[in-house]
């Protein structure tokens, strides 16, 4: 399916345990949403970019940004529920993922998994090597462990693998890159699944497909992020756009 068409959804929550408001959080005189838009709909090959929110200030604030907003059930438990409430509505053959909280996500990114799902896979992410020093026992740092076929084997918020003899140079350890691709028929199949077990324990919802038996090809990629969790990334995150070319106009 090389000209399938692809729709990027934007699932933006108001509510937020750790920092309420989180889409609307100011970054260089705009609020976060409008910078994780612009950089969507810089991604080549997109169709539409969406995003999907329970609350009318969000919504606001992305019609501001130039896109359309859908206003998604409250009941919904993820943001993979509320990308599967727009794409029922939407006639894209491809839904890309991309988290709100991702302002300063490459453009790049987004066409690397909109060409691996080109090529049929039915679910996709990415994923990048972790850094020399970098932190993997941060749990708001996501690790993922890949087979040979570069298909993910397990996702965690704890070090995996867990090297016995110590961590070689640049070896088996992968930060997980948080967006999602799906073909739209398992995009639905998908969010149809009841949560699992380890998806609960960890609070990783991609943990789904993989405790039901589905496949979730892992694409690398040299793309790094900065997510904002918690106020000290929104911090982190302010200082970056201010200090580099990173910020959008």
């Amino acid at each position: 399916m090389p000209g399938a068409s692809v729709a990027v959804v934007i699932p933006a929550r108001y509510g937020s345990t750790r920092l309420p408001g989180k889409p609307l959080a100011d970054i260089a005189g705009r609020p976060m949403i409008q910078h994780v838009i612009e950089r969507c709909r810089r991604a080549r090959g997109v169709a539409e970019v969406l995003v999907a929110t329970d609350d009318e200030r969000v919504a606001k604030a992305a019609r501001e940004g130039g896109v359309r907003a859908v206003l998604t059930s409250p009941e919904c438990a993820s943001g993979t529920d509320r990308v599967a409430e727009v794409a029922r509505g939407h006639a894209a053959e491809i839904f890309i993922n991309v988290q709100g909280d991702e302002p300063l996500l490459e453009p790049g990114a987004i066409e690397e998994l909109a060409h691996c799902l080109r090529g049929g896979v039915p679910m996709a992410t990415l994923c990048r090597p972790a850094q020399p020093g970098e932190d993997l026992t941060d749990p708001n740092t996501v690790k993922v462990a890949l087979d040979q076929r570069g298909d993910a084997l397990y996702f965690s918020r704890s070090p995996i693998p867990f090297f016995r003899d110590g961590r070689p140079p640049g070896a088996l350890s992968f930060v997980h890159v948080g967006i999602y691709g799906y073909q739209r028929d398992f995009l639905f199949q998908f969010a149809a699944l009841p949560p699992g077990r380890l998806e609960r324990a960890e609070r990783l919802e991609q943990l789904r497909a993989l405790e039901h038996g589905h496949k979730i090809r892992v694409v690398p990629t040299p793309y790094a992020s900065v997510s904002v969790d918690t106020p000290e990334d929104l911090e982190r995150v302010r200082q970056l756009a201010l200090a580099t070319d990173r910020v959008v106009h």
